[in-house]
């Protein structure tokens, strides 16, 4: 026992690491110290009625920093104490409307930044970063502590009253407390969240009622809930949209074990239920061992089967290291491509590009295009470098080979009826909606002429692609991308690709102005905007290319031509909207309740 001069609240330690006497008034002794000489002086940081609420300790580049916050009088503060040199720094958090503190903390270190996340009860996570090195000494000013909003959870019905929060790397958080989305009422998860995306990664339904606590450490998640203490092993790989829970991605097959109570559990319990949970594990890896050898038809069988009898909480793990086997074996076998468990393994919808990187390349290699088009459809983490180098074979295959690939029946019906709405306008004499563009020489001729004018551009309207073609470039159009990581990728397409590629999107644009895909019903279509936006990166990729490339000329004349006929209709209609709204006005300027009689004739 030692005697100090100040009430002790945590002993705070890290690994290989002195552990640090945090004091109530704030104060913080190496232990060592302390036990040196345990009557010496401890100094008064905090005030009277301040409180530490929350506190821990955080070890980088062999250096410990303490954070603890504290509540004076409904203000809350956060106190940053480094060592060597030895600085105290103080932040004020900012209030939450009705929530005036944050509910819990948890606190990384990245880089040569501390990365600060704090939840409050009406589900909104923030994130701090506070450098991890400062040259401030004291703490007499009061920092705002600036943040960013990570998350907002999903609140149920009922009212909330804790909830916890850990972080488990850059892109991912494991919270308890707060409801499943999508679950009903009553029911405690255990839920990891992707920060980047916004989405929920996995769940886990945790039996009795979770205590709102929650730790994390050495790879694994302790959460208590009921008489239980569940120690669950994770892996999150990195930037990934799929996360793995439930066990990890080693081959070791241990799993999470329940203790059922603190006080007697029965050893022999513990390890048949291990032997039980190692022969089912054993028995799955087993039965994907026919994959290095078996023929095509057995393994597809095989893995068909094996989706069926997996539950779906350890499906979404297994099916990414499947699609792994599968995918490793392809590329050394050149007479081996199970298209079929492919196609089976995205329509578990567990799958994503960073979880099989290979698969879309794959993919482009074989000329599979059915499945390219369903990995459109189901990634969205597909990368720039991807997307343009799929982009790049699907323009170079020629029509003919396009049209024997098997694809979505809606994306091939919406082509169709799209190129059939052109053949009816052409019919029509091309006037769709009542307008026909004018051509670019009546725009600087007053004389009439008494030919009929017709559509310039209608020699140049119809599709330059075949349907099948067509349907995949429309699913490239709708990828995720960034424009300043797509536009260097961009510059990799030919020239004669790019007029190709244009000439589809001024196809596209042209029938999207006179609304005839929206008589065309269809699940997955391209949006007028990003058909301009292709148009935009394509031109600002190869403008050069496209101004001195003769066959390239015509495109972006009629292109030109287009878009200023459709500025002239555009700004007509600002006109007469104009009009219509100042003969509105003054019709009820004049009305003021009254009437009067107006002599129109004498007779």
């Amino acid at each position: 026992d030692v005697n100090t001069k100040s009430d002790v609240l945590r002993v705070l330690s890290a690994t290989d690491s002195e552990p640090v006497v945090l004091f109530c008034c704030g104060a913080v002794r190496f232990l060592d110290s302390l036990l040196a000489s345990p009557q010496q002086p401890i100094e008064d940081v905090l005030t009277e009625d301040e409180i530490i609420r929350w506190s821990t300790i955080i070890k980088a580049e062999h250096q410990l920093v303490i954070l603890f916050s504290t509540e004076q009088r409904g203000e809350h503060c956060l106190y940053v104490q480094r060592f060597n040199p030895n600085t105290l720094m103080k932040h004020r958090f900012e209030t939450e409307p009705g929530f005036s503190a944050p509910i819990n903390f948890s606190a990384t270190c990245r880089g040569s930044n501390i990365h600060l996340l704090y939840l409050y009860l009406n589900g909104s996570v923030y994130e701090s970063v506070l450098p991890f090195r400062s040259s401030s000494t004291g703490a007499e000013v009061v920092q705002a502590l600036s943040r960013s909003l990570c998350l907002s959870l999903p609140l149920g019905e009922e009212k909330l009253m804790s909830g916890a929060a850990v972080v488990l790397d850059e892109a991912h958080v494991a919270v308890v407390g707060f409801p499943h989305p999508s679950a009903g009422a009553c029911k405690d998860y255990l839920c990891i969240w992707n920060t980047h995306f916004q989405t929920l990664q996995a769940c886990k339904e945790m039996a009795g009622r979770i205590y709102s606590q929650l730790w994390c450490y050495s790879g694994k998640l302790y959460v208590p809930h009921g008489k239980m203490l569940s120690v669950i092993p994770f892996d999150c790989q990195k930037s990934s949209l799929a996360a793995a829970m439930g066990k990890q991605k080693q081959t070791s097959q241990s799993e999470c074990s329940f203790v059922t109570s603190w006080t007697s559990q029965s050893c022999t319990d513990v390890t048949q239920t291990t032997e039980i949970k190692s022969r089912m594990s054993t028995r799955n890896v087993s039965d994907l061992s026919i994959i290095p050898t078996s023929a095509v038809e057995d393994v597809q069988a095989e893995v068909g089967e094996f989706i069926r009898r997996t539950p779906q909480a350890d499906l979404q793990l297994a099916a990414g290291r499947v699609a792994l086997e599968l995918v490793s074996r392809s590329q050394t076998d050149a007479n081996f491509y199970p298209q079929c468990a492919f196609l089976l393994l995205l329509e578990t919808r567990y799958l994503c590009y960073s979880v099989c990187p290979e698969l879309l390349s794959l993919a482009m290699v074989k000329k599979d295009f059915h499945l390219c088009q369903i990995a459109f459809q189901i990634f969205s983490d597909i990368p720039e470098a991807v997307t343009c180098a799929c982009l790049k074979t699907i323009l170079s295959t020629p029509d003919l080979e396009m049209e024997t690939v098997n694809l979505d029946t809606d994306s091939v019906i919406f082509m169709k009826e799209l190129t059939r709405a052109q053949s009816r306008s052409d019919e029509e004499g091309g006037q769709l909606n009542g307008f026909c563009p004018p051509a670019l020489e009546s725009d600087v001729s007053d004389t009439p002429s008494n030919k009929l004018q017709r559509d310039p551009l209608a020699l140049d309207t119809s599709c330059p692609v075949g349907l099948h073609k067509g349907a995949l470039l429309n699913e490239v159009l709708q990828t995720a991308y960034s424009d300043r990581s797509l536009l260097p990728h961009l510059k990799d397409l030919t020239v004669p690709q790019v007029i190709v590629f244009l000439q589809y999107l001024r196809f596209l644009y042209f029938k999207y102005s006179h609304d005839a895909h929206k008589q065309i019903r269809a699940l997955r279509t391209p949006s007028i905007s990003q058909i301009i936006d292709w148009v935009c990166l394509l031109l600002d990729a190869h403008f050069t290319v496209l101004a001195v490339a003769p066959e390239a000329k015509r495109l972006v004349f009629d292109l030109h031509k287009f878009v200023r006929s459709q500025v002239k209709l555009y700004a007509e209609l600002g006109k007469i909207e104009g009009s219509l709204q100042v003969l509105k006005n003054s019709k009820q300027s004049e009305d003021f309740g009254m009437y009067a009689i107006h002599v129109i004739e004498l007779f």
